[in-house]
């Protein structure tokens, strides 16, 4: 199996397009080949390459930001002498400066394959700029760890955000190269984009479901440090809109959940009564943790961890991460429908508008958790139109 970067490392005719034009890099720490040579330096090796500029996401080009809503600096590369400018500091969209650093934009991102990664968002900028500027994009295409599977509310009008790039589900199962094709026919953007292709990518086949076990993970963003946190993403992700711990300052980010004052049985309890079916494909463990920092940071936290990394008790087809999150805010409500669930507080540069909502690009998960008459069945009713209408919509742009 082969990366895009990989493919366009050892075949020269992929690269031949490039001669004579100005070359910039978008990547972070999981931008890295096979031997896990970055793609910053393996790049720069490259006689046929004009690498005069790297662009950093979120987290920064070096990952060294730990926490959402911490910026990264601008500043120039001790090495290589060339500018790195940040798209998660200043400005979250390039300047016209910084688009005149460059032909041509290689975008080299290891995705999480859900809506809310910001990355993505980072992708639909660039474009739209790259459109406006008349330069030429290029994605050196990289697995969706979380694989096919769809799942989740679609974005609404209005919603869009820097955590919501666009109008489709939490879980959209394409690949960065497949998002961009989607991004320009649904923007109408004009522009040279091409896709240098993974060669041997298999998303059905098991147990990676999207990820080849025989590659070495590297975190693409401080938090997500495997694949069991990549595969329940798409459900704990919701959780930094709430209250309760989604486990950061543990060695579990993202992968768990709890707070000091739950009752973790009886939660499990009333999450297999309410909606047994969405708790399929997985283990839930009751577990306790102690945030070393972040939300209930020092005291210890009454908890479940999502399990999937098991073969013989992960299944990925029937494994619903959105749904079993939903399901235990849902568990939470009834057992105490004054718990102060949702956190309200500025998250990702929205200030006027509830984290949960923002991240669910929109209301609607919101308002089935606080209805007291809301069913499994009435969720599943607003959620599965949305997910059959992504599946269609998406066939087009699907490359692999």
């Amino acid at each position: 199996m082969k990366l895009g970067i990989e493919r366009f490392l050892e075949d020269a005719t992929l690269r031949a397009p490039l001669a004579g034009r100005r070359v910039a890099l978008l990547a972070h720490p999981a931008s890295v080949t096979r031997d896990l040579t970055h793609s910053l330096d393996a790049l720069s090796a490259l006689p046929d390459v004009k690498l005069g500029a790297a662009f950093g996401p979120q987290h920064g080009l070096r990952g060294d930001k730990q926490d959402n809503m911490v910026e990264s600096l601008d500043f120039t590369d001790p090495r290589l002498g060339i500018p790195i400018y940040s798209l998660y500091g200043e400005v979250r969209r390039p300047t016209d400066a910084m688009m005149d650093s460059f032909d041509v934009l290689l975008v080299d991102l290891q995705d999480m394959g859900c809506r809310i990664y910001t990355f993505i968002t980072t992708l639909r900028y660039v474009l739209e700029a790259a459109a406006q500027h008349g330069k030429a994009v290029w994605v050196l295409d990289r697995p969706n760890p979380a694989g096919r599977p769809v799942e989740g509310l679609t974005l609404r009008p209005g919603w869009e955000s820097f955590v919501g790039a666009g109008p489709m589900p939490m879980r959209h199962g394409l690949t960065m190269g497949e998002l961009g094709h989607w991004f320009i026919a649904s923007l109408k953007l004009e522009l040279e984009y091409r896709v240098i292709a993974m060669e041997g990518w298999a998303p059905e086949s098991a147990p990676g479901f999207g990820w080849p076990l025989e590659r070495t993970w590297v975190n693409p963003s401080p938090n997500a440090a495997n694949l069991s946190m990549a595969r329940a993403y798409a459900g704990t992700v919701m959780l930094e809109g709430t209250t309760l711990s989604e486990g950061r300052g543990t060695t579990r980010p993202l992968e768990l959940f709890g707070a000091p004052d739950i009752d973790t049985t009886a939660l499990l309890a009333d999450m297999r009564r309410i909606a047994p079916q969405w708790l399929r494909g997985c283990v839930l463990r009751e577990c306790w943790f102690e945030p070393t920092f972040h939300k209930h940071v020092g005291k210890l936290c009454a908890g479940l961890q999502i399990h999937v990394e098991d073969p013989s008790h992960y299944d990925h087809s029937a494994f619903q991460p959105w749904r079993l999150q939903a399901l235990a805010f849902r568990a939470i409500r009834m057992q105490a429908p004054d718990y102060p669930l949702w956190r309200d507080f500025a998250y990702e540069y929205e200030h006027d508008r509830l984290a949960i909502d923002l991240i669910n690009g929109g209301p609607g998960l919101r308002e089935w958790v606080d209805d007291p008459a809301a069913t499994a069945s009435n969720l599943d009713a607003i959620t599965r139109p949305d997910e059959s209408a992504w599946t269609l919509e998406r066939r087009a742009f699907l490359l692999y």
